[in-house]
């Protein structure tokens, strides 16, 4: 094996690609591009190159909400900083409805790329990098239901 099969992806360039926390070589999502607005959740059952399932349990993804709701109040916080710095707030104008208008369409925008790296940040927080992934085999999640499978 050359020394890019062997070496350890790093972490933050994984999770920004949606790629599989356990081998961080493997898509999560059926289609690359998070645009394709019927498509921008639509994940593989498990990592095509590890075999990693991707659908723990039922509701798993339920909590992504908290974590897409951190990524929507970094960026309005930014984005704040940014027109404060930029343009200034001021009591005698309207600047401030201008910066809420501003960074309600970025997050209009941007929104199907935090549902992704929310799904793939929420997964990572219970699937940890394995160096021996292409050796062990995926440990199959215990509280699935396959009635239940895609029910969200």
């Amino acid at each position: 094996m050359s020394n890019h099969e062997t070496a350890k992806p790093n972490v933050l360039v994984s999770v920004c690609h949606t790629r599989c926390p356990r081998c961080r070589r493997g898509n999560m999502f059926t289609d690359a591009n998070p645009y394709h607005l019927k498509h921008t959740l639509e994940m593989n059952e498990s990592c095509p190159v590890c075999g990693q399932q991707f659908d723990i349990e039922v509701g798993f993804y339920y909590g992504t909400s908290y974590v897409s709701y951190a990524f929507a109040v970094a960026l309005s916080v930014a984005t704040f900083i940014a027109w404060w710095v930029l343009f200034g707030f001021s009591l005698y104008d309207n600047r401030i409805f201008w910066w809420l208008g501003v960074n309600s369409v970025l997050l209009l925008i941007i929104q199907p790329v935090f549902m992704r790296l929310a799904r793939t940040v929420w997964l990572s927080f219970f699937v940890g990098y394995d160096k021996d992934w292409n050796v062990k085999p995926a440990k199959a999640p215990e509280r699935t239901n396959d009635q239940m499978k895609n029910a969200w």
